[in-house]
């Protein structure tokens, strides 16, 4: 889009005040907003199903007229509400059920008209559908946007409904689709058979049919993914081009090292071990994702690569998201380097975090500029302008995610262009790595340290919570330990949601005798730490948390993991949590509490509870949330894709490489005329372009 579509959607016929506001709680602000703002799905009316004819199990469209309603507070959960209607046509009826949602009361008059679309479940002997989504009808004269053959279906907020975004989405259309400037070169478009944007724009909302509207999806994926590919090749041929290190890989330091290991490598960290050390010897530049889930031994390869760093004369520096990892791994790796010496000194390990006093700060500054500290272990403070080393040549940086892609950029500028290891337990499916980390070379520790004895994961319903403290209980009377997690600190009028304060008075109660902990984002760092190493001390019996837990310690003795209202956390989350349990000696439990409503929601615990591998787990979420949703707002730098699918789309994905390859091959920096309009549509679809083309 030119500049001239960057226009604000208070300047759109019928939207007013209210509605901008309401507009850009939905992210829309602009008029290329809206028009990039895609179905989430449609509806073809002319499928409309009878209610008589309707079958259990399956989503249907249903039109039919409301006949009752009523409203009710959940008695399992306060502040849960609950709406009901009976919706009928001249075939049958059918009751429809929709939670917190109060407003809906008052949309569901007797009489009115709707179209429905749900899944069809029975329950007490009759027919329902649970949170259908709907369509009140009338008879405007936009009517035929909402009744035509095949309707989009958006994303909404309470004030927005269906009807006035498909007004507004047309009437956006109409006035500025003339305008619209095409980002593809029209060769690209004729070698792969794509329609132009304005046609793609137009049936994406409004299609004819089905054949257009797959046509115009094909159309705007295609370019997503070609769009998303650019900066990350440009960014993976910079560095390819630049100079690095050239480390000695077979050094006295490292080969000590691996001589007094207590322990086996395994054969995935061997493997990762000589990918980072054929990199490290290689005078470029690395830049390597080594992904592994919770306990797969990441910490001590990225070790071995410091020695590798120590064997040149250079210093590594290892980031990580807190301050009791931070201080976790310092204790760790000091006792693995006590007996190692070079150049007749020991490795000397330092520590750098906020809580530091002045002068230990002051003193460990001192050391890291004269080279007087090998590894700098530290959270963010690592970034701090008074940090300067004297030979940086490697860095580390754990959980990945936690930090933005500007601050995981600072760290490596303290040096001449030092290797760089990016660690994540999040494990991630292959389809949305070529997509997310293009400019990074992947490593994978698919395979747990032998001895390690996978969780067993228990499923209670709500009604059935006390079965699972009484459980937890045994185990505990043993000489186990135990986490209870919550995923809110405080209750919610909003949310029908058990909060960490409220489970940890329940748990009072429940576990008299016990010592019990709390621990939540909300409490200062340094309270958050006291909490977490009386626990790691077995001061406290069972620990209380929120999602702090996900970047958490390793407790050994920590076994048993209760997971209140598990189906508020994603899949990726609950098995992070999990992997925190399975660190000892003892069989490792996961209970979860659990009543899932909605048919993504079963699926997450359904797969959490038969699954335990964590690349199997990263593969059904993607096929649960889709490529959109999986990482969030990702933290590599790029917005969500929009529209493409890595799962679904996995041909045009490598297309639109090629493409890309082969348009950076004839223009690496694009500044010939021809893609100077495509280097503008990059511009404003991407907004961390340039930023990220200034980082690596």
């Amino acid at each position: 889009m030119q500049e001239r579509y960057n226009i604000s959607l208070r300047y759109l016929k019928g939207v007013g005040p209210k509605k901008v506001k309401l507009l850009n709680r939905l992210g829309l602000k602009t008029i290329e907003d809206l028009l990039y703002y895609f179905p989430r799905r449609y509806l073809n009316r002319s499928k409309l199903i009878p209610i008589s004819q309707i079958k259990e199990g399956e989503y249907q469209a249903i039109k039919a007229r409301v006949l009752a309603r009523g409203d009710r507070e959940s008695w399992q959960r306060r502040g849960f509400s609950i709406v009901e209607a009976a919706f009928g046509d001249e075939t049958g009826k059918i009751y429809c059920v929709w939670f917190n949602q109060p407003y809906l009361k008052n949309y569901f008059k007797p009489g009115i008209e709707a179209v429905l679309y749900g899944r069809v479940e029975k329950y007490q002997g009759r027919l329902q559908m649970v949170q259908a989504e709907f369509e009140l009808l009338s008879g405007d004269k936009d009517a035929v946007l909402n009744l035509a053959q095949i309707v989009p279906i958006y994303g909404l907020i309470e004030g927005i409904s269906q009807r006035y975004l498909r007004k507004l989405i047309k009437h956006a259309l109409d006035e500025f689709i003339p305008r619209v400037c095409d980002g593809l070169p029209y060769a690209l478009r004729k070698r792969h058979n794509l329609l132009n944007l304005a046609k793609s724009l137009i049936y994406i909302h409004f299609p004819p049919d089905e054949n257009l509207q797959q046509e115009a999806y094909r159309r705007l994926a295609f370019e997503e993914f070609f769009l998303y590919q650019i900066p990350i090749l440009m960014r993976k041929m910079r560095r390819v081009q630049k100079k690095g290190l050239v480390h000695r890989v077979d050094g006295v330091i490292f080969n000590s090292l691996m001589q007094n290991l207590p322990f086996k490598l395994t054969a995935a960290q061997e493997r990762v071990l000589l990918e980072i050390k054929k990199d490290m010897g290689a005078g470029s530049v690395m830049q390597r994702l080594l992904q592994g889930e919770v306990g797969s031994g990441k910490t001590i390869v990225a070790f071995l690569a410091s020695c590798i760093a120590f064997d040149g004369g250079y210093q590594a520096a290892f980031m990580v998201p807190t301050e009791i990892l931070a201080k976790q791994h310092y204790e760790r790796i000091k006792y693995q380097v006590s007996n190692i010496k070079y150049q007749d000194r020991k490795i000397k390990i330092g520590l750098l975090v906020s809580s530091l006093g002045k002068k230990e700060k002051e003193k460990i500054y001192r050391e890291l500029k004269e080279g007087k500290v090998d590894l700098i272990i530290g959270t963010h403070a690592l970034l701090e302008e008074k940090t300067k080393f004297k030979n940086l040549g490697l860095v580390i940086i754990d959980e990945q995610h936690k930090f933005g892609v500007g601050q995981r950029a600072l760290l490596p500028k303290k040096g001449s262009s030092p290797d760089c290891l990016i660690m994540t337990a999040t494990p991630i499916p292959r389809t949305l790595s070529m997509t997310i980390y293009g400019d990074l070379d992947i490593s994978t520790l698919d395979r747990l340290p032998e001895g390690r004895i996978p969780p067993q994961t228990i499923l209670y319903s709500p009604d059935k919570r006390k079965e699972a403290y009484k459980f937890a209980a045994e185990k505990i009377k043993t000489g186990r330990q135990a986490y209870i997690v919550c995923p809110k600190i405080e209750e919610s009028e909003s949310f029908g949601k058990q909060s960490a304060l409220e489970v940890y008075r329940q748990a009072q109660e429940e576990f008299r005798g016990l010592r019990i902990g709390l621990v939540h984002a909300r409490l200062r760092q340094v309270e958050q730490d006291k909490v977490m190493s009386d626990f790691k001390e077995g001061k406290i019996n069972i620990l209380v948390a929120t999602t702090v837990l996900e970047v958490g310690i390793d407790v050994a003795n920590a076994s048993i993991m209760l997971i209140e209202q598990a189906d508020y956390f994603g899949l990726t989350q609950l098995h992070q949590l999990r992997g925190r349990i399975a660190r000892g000696v003892h069989q490792p439990y996961c209970l979860l509490i659990a009543d899932p409503k909605t048919d993504e929601a079963k699926e997450r615990i359904e797969a959490i509870v038969n699954l335990s591998d964590g690349f199997k787990l990263a593969e059904e979420d993607l096929k649960i949330r889709g490529p959109g949703e999986f990482f969030g707002r990702r933290q590599h730098g790029l917005s969500d894709l929009k529209i493409a699918n890595p799962l679904t789309q996995m041909h045009l994905l490598k297309e639109a490489m090629e493409e890309a390859k082969e348009l950076l091959r004839l223009d690496s920096s694009l500044t010939q005329q021809q893609n100077l309009s495509l280097k503008e549509a990059l511009k404003k679809r991407f907004p961390e372009y340039e930023e990220l083309m200034a980082v690596g």
